[in-house]
């Protein structure tokens, strides 16, 4: 025998047991517990067994089938590490950080897959089927999902596959409901898809799966994602820069509109913007352009409408919703101040589906309406709507004009995002969208109000200068390639 070949845990056979003896003798193997060993001789023998637990349960039970929560879960569960499996035998064994549970029931059917040494996985229709079943505590873990768990599930699916995926579901469940005896639990199954799909009135216990019902379903990643970013506000105290005087000019105004577009790839050049706003000269090739700089600066120029911030979901949604038909007037292609009918994405990022957008900003209004006014509620207002993205176009330059009127009601400097930072804006809000970091969102946001607080907006000539000084207008990876980043006035010097 080699025991080079073997895994960290393995079974003796009666070829092997002698052989197995000689390695124990010898202190190369430890014995676990009846023929099983390990060659791992210096772990803890619970953390080895939850290691390799499938090679576990597949040397106990070859040809059983991981059922129950285990099927959904796919790991041990509690503190005593319950595994459910189903087989020809019924029966439970206890081990160090591990217990089998082990019901009567049937084998492999249609839709289960091979998995490691004899071991089968239960499709996914068989998950729901039998976690459906009645079932009691095993070693203080419940052997099938609770019915919110079920409902969440089949919410989760939907959220991400869509409709298809539950009809699919339904029908396939269909086909292996006699082999498992699980006509009532079919029944079930169809009852529940059929709420969630809004074809069938039956009641739902989840509150997540009755906001689906409803209409108003929301996307459990995100939540988690605007949780992240709560924490990190509420112990964070942001700088206070307040509002200027003279700050209301259009001077500002013109420029966080030429800036929030530019991010978005909406490029011309200063002098070209000042044409198309100030004298209203819109270039022929580009009148799509220009017209959403123009869009822009009409709502962030209206003082009136600036500083309008929501008291509640439902302004939340009416705001947004305003304020993209303002910066979108000239596409009317984008249909302006209406949520997005198809999903959309960035590179490889899908951002909320269609069908999630409202029930989603409503769970992310409740966190939102935790923070104190000013630069805490500008962060998670940018980033609740640049990670929705609730509109076919136009995103972007609504989190930013949210984020600004958060700023301008609690009379705080407003934020402009220069070209040279526009990459390290990006990536910070990439760095929270993908790994829950805010830390980097917040420091750059910072930057920018410090850099807004300082330029001389008091005319266009006046801040082209400070501009120019501060390495303001340098695209991102020009200023990297040459080593510069983005200056305060007061550090640029005369």
């Amino acid at each position: 025998m080699s025991l080079s070949g073997q895994p960290e845990v393995f079974f003796s056979t009666a070829a092997t047991s002698r052989a197995v003896a000689r390695l124990v003798a010898a202190g190369r193997v430890r014995p676990i517990d009846g023929r099983m060993y390990t060659k791992n001789l210096d772990d803890p023998i619970d953390e080895v067994l939850r290691r390799r637990v499938w090679d576990v349960a597949a040397g106990y039970f070859p040809g059983a089938v991981v059922a129950d929560r285990t099927a959904f879960e796919m790991r041990p569960s509690g503190e005593e590490g319950s595994v459910f499996l189903a087989a020809d035998t019924a029966r439970v064994v206890r081990l160090p950080g591990l217990v089998l549970n082990v019901r009567r029931g049937p084998g492999p059917v249609a839709g289960d897959t091979a998995y490691i040494n004899g071991l089968y996985l239960s499709s996914w229709p068989r998950r729901f089927l039998e976690n459906l079943r009645p079932s009691r505590s095993r070693s203080g873990v419940r052997r099938t999902l609770t019915r919110d768990e079920i409902e969440d599930q089949l919410r989760t699916a939907l959220a991400r596959r869509g409709s298809d995926e539950l009809n699919r579901l339904r029908d396939e469940a269909s086909e292996i409901a006699d082999d498992l005896g699980a006509e009532l639990q079919l029944r079930e199954l169809q009852q529940l898809v059929g709420a969630l799909l809004g074809t069938v009135d039956a009641p739902l216990s989840s509150p997540g799966a009755r906001a689906v019902a409803s209409g108003r379903g929301w996307d459990d990643a995100r939540l988690a994602r605007f949780d992240a970013l709560l924490g990190e506000l509420h112990v964070q105290l942001p700088a206070l820069r307040s509002e200027p005087t003279g700050y209301r000019g259009s001077t500002f105004a013109f420029h966080e509109a030429y800036f929030s577009n530019f991010i978005e790839g909406t490029e011309f050049t200063l002098e070209e913007a000042g044409e198309i706003i100030f004298a209203g000269r819109i270039p022929q090739d580009r009148p799509a352009d220009a017209h959403d700089v123009m869009g822009t600066f009409d709502l962030v120029g209206d003082a009136s409408r600036r500083a309008q911030v929501p008291a509640s979901a439902q302004e939340l949604h009416a705001i947004v919703k305003s304020f993209h038909a303002t910066i979108l007037a000239g596409r009317p292609d984008l249909r302006p101040g209406e949520y997005k009918r198809r999903a959309n994405r960035a590179g490889m990022t899908e951002f909320v589906a269609p069908s999630l957008v409202e029930g989603t900003l409503d769970q992310g209004w409740t966190r939102y309406a935790t923070l104190p006014p000013g630069m805490a509620r500008a962060l998670f207002a940018l980033f609740l709507i640049s990670e929705v993205h609730p509109f076919a176009d136009g995103n972007g330059r609504v989190a930013r004009a949210l984020a600004n009127a958060e700023l301008s009601a609690a009379g705080e400097q407003r934020v402009i995002i220069p070209t040279v930072l526009r990459d390290d804006y990006l990536q910070a809000l990439r760095a929270l969208s993908r790994d829950a970091h805010g830390a980097a969102l917040i420091r750059v946001v910072d930057r920018a109000q410090q850099w807004s607080h300082e330029v001389d907006w008091s005319s266009v000539s006046a801040a082209r200068v400070d501009l120019d000084r501060t390495n303001a207008l340098l695209p991102s990876a020009e200023a990297e390639a040459l080593g510069v980043i983005l200056r305060l006035p007061s550090e640029a010097g005369a």
